[in-house]
């Protein structure tokens, strides 16, 4: 079934590369949703040319979400991904579309415009060949991921409730290794206001908003365990007005990365009980973990594991890895619905200049997803989300 599935892959290169060039060509920034919403148009046309029943979930300040839908059955496995990438208009100047040296250049083209169109291929070769016809698929494209994907959470975790699993086709590891583990992202905003006093004449008269953050930031920086997972980086500071006044007020932005959810919430924890020591000092906090964790727990761990079994019968080799980095599928996997990310192209570049695509990797890639969708279980859930 899989080498059936494979030789069909195989034999659509020019479809497939005409659907990433098309992609690839309609530039679509986060922050600019006439052009995100255009490439949006084009990705319609070709779900509905595909046999999808197509949506789109109007957003006001991004681009529209596009939801397509395929087959019938009792319950349904997502394909997630989004569309909008950190390139501006015109970027494609810079980073011409190109084929070279067996690689597709272009901006958006890794991250992750070739993974929508392996999905696309993927579901296209089922059909073709006659497989999951009593399994509905859904695919759902975002455009706010590079930002955080606050706008789309809700739409995201809705379909991922109804899903028995959620397939994220971002970009895999080097090798083409799948990720089965990201860490949480957060961010926190630590500002101290002090008293201003001259610092030649009346130095004892203030409080140092400057000297009371760096206790803080000393603090906070014991919590830093990379063997564990945990990272802490301060980012940017800001504060003071002049050497010789004694600073009224200081700022710190700190980006927090963790494993799991437990370290996490411990994190979380350690920030909100943060308090000052100096005298005349004051501090606010703000912020938290955006995204959850992906956990490499064992449903994600059976996914990977019947990845490998497809790829065996192929003839591939998948591994698995973890990243610092996160995606659409930290909010599924903090749902407890199996998650398996990182399935679509093997490159290099995200969010680069040099980023590229290897194209022989690309029909394997797809033949994976389809195995993926074709042995996946059938079982429906119906707890969901308000969107």
């Amino acid at each position: 079934m899989m080498q059936k599935i494979l030789d069909y892959c195989e034999s659509q290169a020019d479809w497939l590369f005409e659907t990433i060039e098309a992609l690839v060509r309609l530039e679509s920034p986060s922050t600019d949703k006439v052009a995100v919403d255009r490439c949006g148009d084009e990705l319609v046309k070709r779900l509905i040319e595909l046999g999808g029943t197509v949506e789109r979930l109007p957003r006001e300040k991004f681009g529209d979400i596009v939801r397509a839908e395929f087959g019938e059955g009792p319950g349904q496995v997502l394909l997630l991904g989004h569309f909008d990438t950190v390139w501006p208009v015109g970027q494609i100047a810079q980073m011409p579309f190109r084929l070279e040296s067996g690689r597709l250049h272009g901006p958006g083209v890794f991250d992750m415009k070739a993974g929508i169109a392996v999905g696309m291929l993927a579901v296209r070769a089922l059909q073709e060949l006659g497989f999951s016809r009593d399994k509905k698929i859904v695919m759902l494209w975002t455009t706010d991921e590079e930002m955080g994907s606050e706008v789309s959470r809700l739409a995201i975790e809705n379909e991922a409730q109804h899903s028995s699993a959620v397939f994220v086709l971002e970009p895999g590891l080097p090798g083409g290794a799948v990720k089965t583990g990201r860490k949480g992202c957060g961010e926190f905003t630590l500002t101290v206001k002090g008293v201003a006093a001259h610092a030649g004449i009346d130095p004892g008269k203030g409080a140092s908003a400057i000297h009371e953050l760096i206790r803080l930031i000393g603090t906070v920086r014991t919590l830093h365990d990379l063997e564990r997972g945990i990272s802490i980086n301060v980012g940017m500071i800001s504060g003071g007005t002049r050497s010789n006044v004694v600073a009224e007020s200081a700022r710190a932005t700190i980006d927090l990365r963790a494993l799991t959810i437990a370290d996490m919430e411990a994190l979380e924890s350690s920030f909100h009980n943060l308090s000052t020591e100096t005298q005349g000092t004051e501090l606010s906090i703000t912020g938290g973990f955006s995204r959850p964790p992906l956990e490499r727990s064992g449903e994600v761990v059976k996914l990977y594991e019947q990845a490998c079994a497809i790829t065996a019968e192929i003839n591939r080799e998948l591994r698995e890895g973890s990243t610092g980095g996160g995606s659409d599928g930290n909010f599924t996997a903090a749902l407890g619905i199996p998650t398996l990310d990182g399935l679509g192209a093997i490159g290099d570049g995200a969010h680069a200049l040099h980023e590229h695509v290897e194209v022989a990797h690309l029909p394997w890639r797809a033949t994976l997803i389809a195995g993926l969708i074709e042995r996946s279980s059938s079982v429906s859930l119906s707890k969901s989300v308000n969107i």
